[in-house]
């Protein structure tokens, strides 16, 4: 990525199109809650009928498990984080393919009820989860953590960048002595980063359990493959044929080299 806003290319393998967008796995989530955000101007009692209290999914609204990512408000801030997750969930697909990064999504999904409804029972108090912001931090987080080193504004590198949002965090709960948001951040952080690994990110935090492993034998022959039919490609042809790779193997399947390759092919095509 050169630059904080440098152009973004389509997904490569969307879903589908509408014209001339192109639909992947975010693209879809962005036009869902820009549909939640309709529903919410037609009937603004909805976000409440749709948001997670384990509470009231234990006592048979079970439907709110699956619908609080759609309990969304409409405001300036929301908009502005529908374009981050846009931004940086658009490169991580890149990365991963459509599949995987729909598989992802659910990840960070089932991470985030599981951390609420499980310091729920422990503590013994309702914790709510209401709308796609806490999925896009998510997704922020996960972006910074796999490319830590890249720039934001003012040319501050990410990690620090991700530094500052989870502190503030903390120190938001330990001021409101808010013991049950700490437990949720730290499991729901926890989870999603294993969740993630299986994906094929975080490659790096060979700590986090989930990676994927795969023999070497194995690798060198698939790389020797992919060489000998990379000659007379072009840039294009050559991205979707490691985008294939990536969908149908995960991105655990690419070898230094092929990361490293596919970086290259993807800044060459924007800056093209």
């Amino acid at each position: 990525m050169s630059g904080f806003f440098a152009a973004r290319g389509g997904v490569g393998d969307p879903w589908f199109r509408l014209g001339r967008l192109e639909v992947g796995t975010v693209m879809a989530v962005v036009l869902a809650v820009a549909v939640s955000w309709l529903a919410y101007v037609i009937l603004p009692p909805l976000p409440g009928l749709l948001a997670f209290v384990p509470e009231y999914a234990a006592a048979g609204e079970v439907w709110r498990l699956v619908t609080w990512p759609l309990a969304n408000g409409l405001s300036l801030w929301s908009v502005i984080a529908l374009f981050f997750f846009w931004y940086f969930g658009t490169d991580l697909e890149q990365a991963l393919g459509r599949r995987t990064m729909a598989w992802l999504l659910v990840g960070i999904w089932a991470s985030l009820t599981a951390a609420a409804t499980i310091v729920g029972l422990v503590l013994g108090a309702g914790y709510l989860l209401a709308g796609i912001n806490v999925i896009e931090f998510a997704i922020l987080l996960l972006w910074i953590a796999e490319y830590p080193d890249r720039r934001f504004l003012f040319n501050i590198p990410a990690w620090v960048f991700g530094l500052v949002l989870v502190g503030l965090q903390v120190l938001q709960a330990v001021a409101a002595r808010d013991l049950g948001s700490l437990l949720s951040l730290a499991l729901a952080l926890a989870l999603i980063a294993i969740a993630a690994r299986y994906a094929g990110l975080l490659s790096a935090y060979r700590w986090i359990p989930g990676g994927r492993r795969q023999s070497q034998p194995r690798q060198r022959r698939r790389s020797r493959g992919t060489a000998f039919k990379q000659a007379g490609r072009t840039d294009r042809e050559r991205l979707d044929e490691l985008l294939d790779q990536i969908n149908e193997q995960g991105i655990g399947s690419l070898t230094d080299a092929q990361r490293k390759e596919l970086m290259r092919l993807r800044e060459r095509l924007r800056r093209g």
